[in-house]
C-alpha cells in the first residue's frame, strides 16, 4: 500500500515527518508537500504558471521525498497524476497547527489537499489539532495510522474523505471518538489598513468564535476533549458511510489506548 503525505504547513513542519514515519508501519509512504506554508489557500491549484518540483533528501528513512513549489492540491495533483501515476492508496494531509472545523474547511489548505486525493478516487483523510503550540503530534500520528489501518483492511470504504480533528491532549486524556458533521464554526474575518501604508495595502485577519457547538458537531466533540471524525462529500453513500463509522469509532478509540 502506497501513501501519500502530503500538508500545508510545508515541508519542514514537525507533524509531517511524525506522521509519515508512523504511517510507514501501515505501507510505503511518500511525500510530497509545499516548499513553504500554504495556509488558507483551500483547493487552490495553480493554473497559469510553471511548478518547480524538487526531489529532496528525507527527515525520515526509506521515504521519497519532494518538495512543491505550490499549493498542496498543487502537490497532490502532480503526485497522482506524474510522480506516482496508478499508485496511491491512500492520501493523509497533516498533521496541521490548528483546527479545521466547520465552514472552514472550504479556506484549509489541509483539507483541501485531501479533497484532490478524494477526487481522484482515492480515500483520502486530513488531520489536525486543536492547537498551536507544544503539539502532541504523537497521538495524532498514531490515530492516522489506526486509520489507515482500516482502509488497507476494507474496514472502511474505498471512497471516503474524512476530516479528523483531535484535542492536544495525551491519549489517557481523550474522552472518546465521536462521528461528527461539520459545526456552524466560522471564523471572524477583519480587514485592517496597513498604518505605514500610503498605497492602500491591507492586512486580513480572523478571529475565533466559538459558540457554535451543537451536539453532534465537530467544535462540540473537541470542547468535550474528544476526537472528531467527520466524513465530508458523499452523499451517495452517506448513510451507509455513517453506518460504518459509528461501529468502527470505539474499536479505534479502544485500539489508540491499546
Amino acid at each position: 500500500m502506497k501513501i501519500l503525505v502530503t500538508n500545508d504547513d510545508g515541508i519542514a513542519a514537525p507533524g509531517l515527518w511524525v506522521l509519515a514515519k508512523e504511517l510507514q508501519r501501515i505501507g510505503q509512504v511518500v511525500v510530497v508537500a509545499p516548499h513553504q506554508e500554504q495556509s488558507g489557500v483551500g483547493t487552490s491549484i495553480s493554473l497559469h504558471r510553471a511548478i518547480k518540483v524538487s526531489k529532496i533528501e528525507p527527515k525520515v528513512e526509506g521515504v521519497e521525498v519532494y518538495s512543491v513549489e505550490g499549493t498542496p492540491a498543487d502537490g497532490v495533483i502532480i503526485a497522482v497524476k506524474l510522480l506516482f501515476p496508478g499508485e496511491i492508496a491512500l492520501v493523509v494531509s497533516g498533521i496541521n497547527r490548528g483546527p479545521n472545523i466547520g465552514r472552514d474547511i472550504f479556506v484549509s489548505g489541509t483539507v483541501g489537499a485531501a479533497l484532490q486525493g478524494y477526487l481522484h478516487a482515492i480515500p483520502s483523510i486530513a488531520i489536525s489539532m486543536n492547537a498551536y503550540e507544544d503539539l502532541n503530534f504523537d497521538t495524532a500520528a498514531k490515530l492516522a495510522a489506526l486509520l489507515a489501518a482500516k482502509v488497507k483492511d476494507g474496514s472502511l470504504p474505498n471512497k471516503v474523505l474524512l476530516n479528523v480533528n483531535l484535542p492536544n491532549l495525551e491519549v489517557s486524556e481523550i474522552g472518546g471518538v465521536e462521528i461528527t458533521r461539520l459545526s456552524e464554526q466560522s471564523y471572524c474575518d477583519m480587514v485592517e489598513r496597513e498604518q505605514d501604508s500610503e498605497e492602500g495595502y491591507y492586512r486580513i485577519m480572523r478571529c475565533g468564535d466559538l459558540h457554535h457547538n451543537k451536539l453532534g458537531s465537530d467544535m462540540w466533540a473537541l470542547q468535550l476533549d474528544r476526537i472528531s471524525i467527520t466524513p465530508l462529500f458523499d452523499s451517495s453513500t452517506a448513510d451507509s458511510l455513517q453506518h460504518c463509522l459509528q461501529e468502527l469509532a470505539p474499536v479505534i478509540y479502544n485500539e489508540l489506548h491499546s
